[in-house]
């Protein structure tokens, strides 16, 4: 792949469903996303992740697939999915898709004829047992909902392995018509011209639990086929991965370059928020050191927080307790023991100077940034709601019934809109913000673009740059001979940075919290405000 498109990509991710109403029904649907293309592109986005859209029962968000070469009937038909992806090309706009083939729902009618008739060639399609093992606490992806992995089904006179909900049983991988079945879904998306695909629960597909004679090799090798596969339909599409996993697990997903090309960088967020708690940058700088080396042609996804919760559970015990202390100190806003369910604006107290560090930590640290709706106009939770539908309320485009995200009644929206409080709609909007030159969205496309401009960041490679002052992290990001340099004071008070190098000299401002004087040519000291930011372009001295 000569085109690495997706290094220096602008991601926004949505769901259908709560992103823009065209019929009055209460449900986003595909024409509501159409006509918010222009918006899109406005901003900045040349990359759109859309989360599952196929007809579901819709007992987990969708990612209980019922048929996947369908569309959702509530969001449209598969012409007005073609419609769609052919008004996204016009406008630049590149989209992958959520694949989701750990498991199925249960309504599906491979699960339907598997349970039904156990000479049925799909029954070897999900994992059976007549009598499995006691699950293990660690394996329970749902604590709160599920105490097994293992469901008994009395038509089967068996149990069927699910790490998610019981109504979303797991897809045997073993089995080579699974995979098969798996790359036609693929290939049919391919043809209908999406650019890739957001891989659902990864680690999940490749454990092999419960399968008989299953060989953990075999199962990683499906990850080679699918690239294989992939790259062989469309040249440059690309296979993003879900894999919340350890430093040491990583290679599995990236290996020589010839699986995943893009993970989640999970790790990394974890540490950023640890370090936002401390106001100091060493958890941030650990965690950037803690990123194993990956091949060229792969890259890491950078977020601040997407559709589930803010998941911690790559740290200590004691540092999770650090955050939620700082960032979600009721227990009614944390979620599995392990997360928060959150989004940003309310996490920082409304603080506009931390919100804009935390966004321009995104736009800089090394890899690509993702966006999730409503974050460029610093959209809030609803924590009256369950679970993680405390953050997947619906968009808010203006202060008129419903954040003009519907013409419905409000009893009958797919989501609820946030009303009341500081968040609200009337508050918090799309056409309020556009209006005010000093708003977060005004401030997110100014940064997109400055960040369209330096593909040193998502390309290059990165140093940590040693200074002088423990709140602050200093690293610049090098590719074909140039250099572009962000420095950021996660702490509340003011402060100058010298640096410890003396091979940097002539720092040009590219973007910053403010207008600061020119440094001179050989300065190595950088004066930042409390949560400041700047970005510079470099001239390096080469000794």
């Amino acid at each position: 792949m000569k085109d690495l498109w997706y290094k220096n990509a602008i991601v926004y991710s949505l769901d259908v469903e709560t992103f823009m109403d065209s019929d009055g029904d209460g449900v986003g649907d595909f024409q509501g996303l159409i006509n918010r293309l222009d918006y899109l592109s406005a901003l900045g986005i040349t990359c759109l992740w859309l989360l599952p859209f196929y007809s579901s029962p819709n007992r987990d968000n969708g990612y209980d697939v019922m048929d996947y070469y369908n569309i959702d009937p509530r969001l449209g038909t598969l012409g007005d999915f073609v419609e769609f992806m052919h008004q996204a090309r016009e406008r630049g706009i590149r989209v992958p898709i959520d694949l989701v083939v750990n498991h199925t729902s249960n309504q599906h009618p491979w699960f339907v004829a598997a349970k039904s008739d156990k000479n049925s060639k799909y029954r070897n399609y999900y994992v059976w047992s007549e009598n499995p093992p006691k699950t293990a606490p660690e394996l329970l992806v749902f604590p709160d909902a599920e105490d097994s992995i293992w469901e008994y089904d009395e038509q089967a006179n068996a149990y069927y392995l699910h790490h998610f909900y019981k109504e979303q049983p797991d897809l045997n991988i073993a089995n080579p018509a699974v995979r098969e079945e798996i790359c036609k879904i693929m290939g049919f998306w391919l043809e209908l011209g999406v650019s890739g695909f957001r891989i659902d629960a990864v680690p999940f597909l490749i454990k092999g639990i419960g399968i008989e004679g299953a060989d953990p090799e075999n199962l990683r090798g499906f990850l080679e086929e699918m690239r294989e596969f992939v790259s062989s339909r469309q040249g440059d599409a690309v296979l993003l991965a879900e894999a919340n996993v350890d430093r040491e697990q990583i290679p599995v997903y990236f290996a020589k370059g010839d699986r995943m090309h893009i993970l989640f960088n999970f790790l990394l967020n974890q540490h950023l928020f640890l370090a936002l708690a401390r106001q100091e940058s060493t958890a941030l700088r650990d965690g950037l050191k803690t990123l194993p080396d990956i091949p060229a042609i792969c890259q890491w996804l950078n977020f601040v927080r997407h559709h589930d919760e803010l998941t911690l559970d790559r740290i200590t015990s004691s540092e999770r307790e650090e955050i939620f202390a700082a960032f979600a100190p009721e227990k009614t806003m944390q979620i599995f023991g392990r997360g928060i369910r959150r989004r940003l604006p309310p996490m920082m107290g409304g603080d506009r100077r931390r919100i804009e560090l935390i966004y321009s930590l995104l736009f800089t640290l090394p890899g690509t940034p993702m966006l999730r709706y409503g974050e460029e106009i610093g959209m809030g939770d609803d924590l009256s709601l369950e679970g993680r539908d405390s953050v997947r309320t619906v968009m808010q485009w203006s202060d008129a019934a419903n954040g003009r995200f519907s013409t419905a009644a409000t009893d009958a929206l797919a989501r609820p809109a946030i009303a009341n409080g500081e968040y609200g709609y009337k508050q918090v909007n799309v056409v309020a913000a556009q209006r005010d030159p000093a708003s977060l969205i005004n401030w997110m496309e100014r940064a997109i673009s400055i960040r369209k401009q330096c593909p040193e960041l998502g390309r290059g490679k990165w140093h940590i740059l040693e200074t002088d002052s423990p709140s602050v992290l200093a690293h610049c990001c090098d590719w074909q001979g140039r250099t572009v340099m962000a420095v950021h004071n996660l702490a509340d008070k003011p402060c100058t940075a010298t640096l410890k190098s003396n091979e940097y000299s002539h720092l040009f401002d590219l973007f910053g919290d403010r207008l600061y004087e020119p440094l001179g040519p050989d300065s190595p000291s950088i004066p930042l405000e409390a949560y400041g930011y700047r970005w510079f372009r470099v001239n390096r001295i080469l000794g």
